[in-house]
């Protein structure tokens, strides 16, 4: 596999494909960029930022191999990566990488038009090439696509349907680390699948017995190792017999199991709504109209002219309706006066005309709020004073965007803060109706406007570590238990600020991010093949989850879903209930954030009977070897 890039992303997939899926690599990096340099972060700023830890990524990759075989006895070697040096990934540069003959070309270079250049280049010298591309924009992203594919299907005219379709994926690492960033801010972790719309996330649940519960999710993947639980122990591995990982257990091995952990499958879902976590509704609240000290000034001046009704009626007599009649008259100044009546009345009209006049300011500070408030709703919203249960997120740019897509696909709350207001996301945010409150996250009384102090959690994804690093630091003053995540570049930096922010509350969950990080699997799952949905590990073991067609799938079609079941090698998980005409082709694409909901068709709670036939596609947990088998040669 060939891996052609100009920053850390790069050099992430690159350990992906040769740590977990145990690949042959051969990377391509600028002269610049070489070990003795460290390479600057995918969604670093463009200055570039001095990354200690991924700077001696290309240099530390054999040895972080060879140490982890030599814990394994040997059992994991990877194979080794080769390091080449170009300008430019030209028509030389990807013959010399050996480009006629590779499965798989990543092209992960921060310029677009390299990217799309390059890709024109390496399907011209292998139509069979499986291209995987880096690019921010979705229409342009399809638009190529479908041109690489069509122009592999006329080079190879016998080339079969699946590999056409899986032979060229446009990615974005926004879209790709958005989902990640999500996982992290409604339930706390990134180790999540994406599957038509809906995340999966693996959690570890403690052995049952020990204070831990026997929650079994929506099915257990794997048995950690009988060593996991020991603080002096070890994680498991292939080598490590039968106290190592069992991965795929059946039902029997996993009520056979005492004093061992298990990993099972959730469906992330976004946080129960509160009775204050509706961020839109059909018309403007009343409470949003208007303030409360103008809805204070309005109930006292009703109270008022009640109290003034109810005393003309107890001293003047007659019905209740025309009381209240003359005190209206005198309340808006259009009764005659009460000259030569009786002193009671005359008091009564004097209190009336006093409250009037203080009617007529009130009427105007009403009128000039309203106006304020439908203006701002036709343009930026402002979060409902009794918000609570969101997420405050910091920064609309490209990866701020994706990631309030994919909250709002969650049906989380979300409040915005972004200092420039013509961002990128700020249309989205209006579109989707959510509120956006701009201005620098750093100044005092911002993060109090995005009510902070009663947020579920904090998303701190603006294009500064400092930045990020001050509001997690003045939101943890205003919350103590706040959910923090922050994005931030350098590895060294990330980790000393992760241990601190636990250190200094420990009650509180901090996570610290990479944009690369988090979008190099999914890069690596598309070179393996758009069926690839995603990788997890459990302790030195790797689960794949794949999107399978059955037909032509001995080990599947025809069979039940009990039958279909080979513990420790495969097992179906869930079945595609959508139309085989209505399918989308890559079961993992993020969905639309344009606000339209997307129901997913995947049916987790399968009958044991269900009889799988030609037409369906289910989804998979497997191991390497056992989605070789699977797949037959070609998974091979």
């Amino acid at each position: 596999m060939l891996v052609s890039g100009d920053d850390a992303l790069a050099h992430r997939l690159a350990a992906e494909l040769r740590d977990v899926y145990r690949q042959q690599v051969t990377l391509l990096v600028p002269p610049s960029r070489s070990s003795t340099s460290p390479p600057a972060d995918a969604d670093a700023p463009s200055g570039g930022r001095a990354l200690a830890l991924l700077g001696r990524v290309s240099a530390g990759i054999v040895r972080t191999g060879a140490s982890r075989a030599a814990v394994n006895g040997g059992a994991d070697r990877p194979e080794e990566m080769s390091v080449r040096e170009t300008d430019d990934p030209d028509d030389v540069a990807l013959r010399d990488a050996g480009v006629e003959t590779a499965q798989a070309l990543a092209l992960v270079h921060e310029d677009d038009e390299t990217n799309i250049r390059a890709a024109l280049t390496a399907r011209r010298l292998n139509p069979r090439l499986r291209l995987v591309i880096r690019l921010y924009n979705r229409k342009l992203g399809q638009h190529l696509e479908e041109l690489l594919d069509q122009a592999a299907a006329l080079a190879v005219p016998g080339m079969d349907a699946d590999d056409i379709d899986s032979s060229t994926t446009v990615l974005s690492d926004a879209d790709t680390a958005a989902p990640a960033l999500a996982a992290t801010a409604v339930t706390g972790t990134s180790k999540i699948v994406q599957a038509d719309g809906l995340l999966l996330r693996t959690a570890e649940r403690p052995p049952p017995g020990r204070g831990g519960a026997a929650d079994q999710g929506l099915c257990t993947l794997a048995l950690l190792s009988s060593t996991s639980s020991d603080p002096a122990g070890v994680e498991g591995s292939d080598g490590s017999g039968s106290d190592g990982p069992l991965l795929l257990p059946d039902d029997a091995a996993v009520a056979a199991a005492s004093g061992r952990g298990r990993i099972v499958l959730e469906a992330v879902t976004g946080p129960e709504p509160g009775p204050g976590s509706r961020l839109s509704g059909p018309s403007l609240p009343f409470r949003e109209l208007f303030s409360r000290r103008v809805r204070w000034s309005f109930a006292g001046v009703g109270a008022a002219v009640t109290a003034l009704a109810v005393a003309s009626w107890l001293t003047m007599g007659g019905h209740p309706l025309h009381a209240a009649y003359i005190t209206l008259l005198d309340l808006f100044s259009i009764n005659d006066p009460a000259v030569g009546g009786e002193p009671d009345r005359q008091v009564l009209q004097l209190l009336t005309g006093l409250v009037g006049l203080l009617l007529l300011p009130l009427l105007v500070a009403a009128v000039l709020e309203a106006l304020s408030s439908f203006r701002s709703a036709t343009a930026l919203r402002r979060p409902p004073r009794g918000l609570t249960g969101h997420v405050v997120l910091l920064g609309l740019g490209k990866v701020g965007t994706r990631v309030l897509g994919r909250l709002r696909e969650l049906g989380t709350p979300v409040v915005c803060v972004e200092n420039d207001p013509e961002a990128r996301g700020v249309a989205l945010a209006r579109r989707l109706r959510v509120p956006v409150i701009i201005g620098d996250v750093t100044q005092e009384g911002v993060l109090e406007a995005a009510r902070t102090h009663r947020a579920h959690a904090l998303l701190a994804l603006t294009s500064s570590d400092t930045t990020n690093l001050e509001a997690a630091l003045y939101a943890r003053s205003i919350a103590p238990d706040l959910r923090v995540a922050l994005r931030l570049y350098d590895d060294d930096f990330a980790t000393a600020v992760y241990r601190t922010l636990r250190a200094a509350h420990p009650g509180a969950l901090t996570r610290s991010r990479s944009v690369t990080s988090l979008s190099a699997p999914a890069f690596a799952g598309a070179m393996m093949g758009r069926q690839v949905l995603g990788a997890v590990s459990v302790e030195r073991r790797v689960l794949l989850f794949a999107a399978l067609e059955v037909a032509d799938l001995p080990q599947l079609e025809g069979h039940t879903i009990a039958e279909a079941v080979s513990p420790g090698r495969w097992r179906v998980l869930a079945l595609d209930m959508t139309a085989p005409g209505d399918r989308l082709p890559d079961l993992s694409a993020a969905p639309p954030d344009d606000g339209t909901h997307h129901t997913t068709g995947l049916l987790f709670d399968l009958h044991p009977g269900h009889l799988l036939r030609p037409g369906d596609r289910v989804v998979v947990a497997a191991t390497r070897r056992g989605l070789a088998e699977l797949l037959g040669p070609r998974g091979r």
